[in-house]
């Protein structure tokens, strides 16, 4: 499936698209993607489970915002996998499918933002290994995570439609070893072995899990075996930008 990360500004009324050569080109230099987020977006996910859309606002988080709107312009979460679903607190996603990418994206962190709104049901925020350590993994908040605010973690924005979509996600595979996942899997050679399988019906896409403390969506690791795999993010789509 081709995908295209397109920004429609509105007031300006113009289109831009980046193929996704020019985009894989691009996400080979973080140090080259810093340009300034509008002042608000939307981006439109459209994974193996439908769609969901997220209102960016760069005023509650900019440095996060910023990072967030170059990795959809320039199409880091094409094709990508929700890692670490736990039912009842959050799901995360961010680690870009490709081995070669992983670590020039893994050392390019971000300074911390303050903490302006709650990490409320719906909310997106972005993981964080300690102080100053953000770079491209986020969660979204299943239900009011109050407690995750002083603890450093600033959301940047908040899903407006589908969250029933993001309910949906798989997350029977539990937490850390042996049955979650091992992080490094989806930043590795294996990451190009995993596919997206399904479950018997009613659940959704596989999603494995890593380990991690409940009460703190991070970047460590766990390990577990390369055969579970999860949902893709076939396409990430910016469907509206205002300034």
């Amino acid at each position: 499936m081709k995908v295209h990360a397109t920004l429609a500004a509105l007031a300006a009324a113009f289109t831009l698209t980046a193929a996704p050569a020019l985009a894989q080109g691009a996400l080979a230099n973080p140090a080259a993607l810093t340009e300034k987020a509008p002042a608000s977006f939307k981006a439109k996910f459209d994974t193996s489970k439908g769609v969901f859309i997220v209102q960016v606002n760069r005023d509650w988080a900019p440095n996060g915002v910023d990072r967030f709107y170059n990795l959809v312009k320039n199409g880091f979460f094409d094709n990508t996998r929700f890692f670490r679903v736990i039912s009842g607190f959050m799901v995360q996603f961010g680690i870009n499918g490709d081995p070669k990418l992983s670590p020039g994206w893994r050392n390019a962190k971000i300074p911390d933002d303050a903490v302006k709104q709650s990490n409320k049901r719906g909310n997106i925020t972005f993981a964080t290994s300690g102080p100053n350590s953000r770079t491209t993994q986020v969660f979204i908040n299943f239900k009011d995570n109050a407690g995750l605010d002083g603890q450093g973690f600033a959301p940047f924005g908040q899903i407006v439609t589908g969250m029933d979509v993001v309910d949906k996600l798989y997350a029977e595979y539990g937490e850390g070893a042996p049955s979650g996942a091992d992080q490094s899997v989806f930043e590795g050679p294996a990451a190009k072995a995993i596919t997206a399988t399904r479950p018997p019906a009613p659940r959704a896409a596989s999603t494995a899990a890593i380990t991690a403390s409940r009460s703190r969506p991070s970047r460590t690791t766990g390990s577990a075996p390369a055969s579970r795999s999860c949902p893709t993010l076939p396409g990430v789509l910016v469907v509206a930008v205002t300034s």
